[in-house]
Parts: structure tokens; sequence; C-alpha cells
């Protein structure tokens, strides 16, 4: 859809590395738009902003493509960093970093830790499902915004972060209901597991239905929730600074095309 939008027709050749299972609710589909979009606008020669890049890989994702998906996926791959992203209803966004410093950055991240399920699923059908059933959850999305505030009221204090664990064991009871699909037999069975050996909280990240689980663990607890999850993969991850970026750019190689 990006090449036929923007007329691509001369000979090219795009290599893709993920690090990471496609369909597990990190958005890498979203991350891949974003990266295509800013390579090709690249090749023509023009330099994009992170938000105008932002709106374009969204612009493609809605209206292009027609997927029902939202819009932070693009925004976060977009700008990059640790954010409080705010959306208006118009579909206009704010991105605000988060400042806290580098100790409390390493006690929060030092107690996340994040498990495949070993599910894949096709996010714009759960979204739909989420997206056709909001009216009558309205109460529950009203509650799950005001979190954000206290989840940075908590980042940015000198309160004890386990809080955050709270807010998230809090926020998966939230979302879970939000529509059937959203979590299954064997995620309750992960999640449980979790919890039991020592988890305060934690939740399936993007759509629901599979994907990867993030928890919130005191370093004391978390060789116990390895044991209990041994049967996942577990991943190790920080957050990158920069969002999409050019790394190599050689006009010199299309004067000929």
């Amino acid at each position: 859809a990006i090449l036929s939008e923007y007329n691509v027709n001369l000979g090219l050749e795009i290599h893709h590395d993920g690090d990471l299972p496609a369909r597990s609710g990190l958005g890498s589909s979203s991350s891949f738009t974003v990266g295509l979009v800013h390579a090709i606008q690249a090749m023509n020669g023009k330099l994009i902003g992170n938000k105008n890049l932002a709106q374009e890989a969204i612009r493609i994702e809605h209206r292009v493509i027609e997927e029902c998906v939202g819009i932070q996926d693009q925004i976060w791959a977009a700008f990059g960093g640790f954010n409080r992203i705010n959306i208006m209803q118009d579909g206009e966004f704010d991105v605000q970093p988060v400042i806290f410093n580098i100790d409390r950055k390493k006690e929060f991240f030092s107690s996340l830790m994040l498990f495949f399920t070993g599910i894949s699923r096709f996010a714009p059908k759960v979204a739909k499902n989420k997206v056709s059933n909001m009216k009558h959850r309205s109460s529950h999305i009203t509650r799950m915004v005001e979190m954000v505030d206290k989840g940075l009221d908590i980042i940015q204090s000198n309160t004890s972060l386990h809080d955050i664990g709270k807010l998230l064991h809090e926020s998966w009871m939230l979302k879970r209901e939000l529509a059937d699909g959203v979590t299954t037999t064997t995620v309750d069975q992960i999640y449980n597991t979790a919890r039991e050996a020592g988890a305060l909280g934690g939740k399936l990240l993007g759509a629901g239905g599979g994907g990867f689980m993030l928890f919130y663990v005191e370093p004391k607890f978390q060789e116990s929730v390895r044991k209990g999850l041994n049967g996942l993969v577990e991943v190790t991850f920080n957050v990158d600074s920069s969002g999409s970026k050019i790394v190599v750019y050689e006009p010199s190689g299309l004067e000929n095309r």
C-alpha cells in the first residue's frame, strides 16, 4: 500500500529484520509502516519530522489499508522515548516526555518483566470487537484514562513504585472486560501463575488475545516468576530515545533511476 501510494515503480529491494515476532502486541506492524514511510520519503529526497511521520503512517493504516487500529503505536515508533501521549477526539495528538531522574528510571525498569505467551493474533480483529463494544464500557475507559495521571504521579514522586504494579493489575482487570477475545484461558493461567509467584500486577500488551505480557515484579521475586513461567520466553528490553531514524543516506545510488 505504501509503495502504491507513493508511486514507487523503480527497481527496489526492501530488507526487513524484526527482533521479535509479528502480531504479538508490541506495535510491530505500525513500526514497519513508520520505518518504510520514512525510508521512501528519504529516497525521494524529503526530510519528514516525527509528527508528520506519525501522521502519515496513521493515514496509511486508517485510510489506505483501512485497518481498525489505534494511533498510539505509530506515534511511539516515530517519536521514541518514554512519553505521555494525549490523543484528542479530532485525532490530533500531543507528545510530552516524562521527566524522572536516572535512579528512579533504573528502579522502574528493573522491576518490569516481559514474557511472550507464544500466541500470535491478528490485532485489528480484536480491536474491532473492542471499538464496537466501547459505548457499553465508557466507565472502564474513563477509569483507565484517569490511571495515566495517577501513574505519572507515582513515577515522578518519591513514593513506592510498587503502586505501579497495583495500577497495572487494575488496568488489566478493566481491559479484559472490554470485549470477548481480549483474554483467553491460557492468558489467564499465565497471569495468575505470575501473580502467585510474586508479581504485583501486569497486563497483556496490545489489542489482546495473545502476544506479550508485561509484569511489575520486585527484584526479590523475579526468579520465582521465571520459574513459574519457565515455558515462556522472557525478553529484556529498554526504551529507545530517538524513534525512527535514517541510519544511512546515499542519494548517489539513485542518480540513474
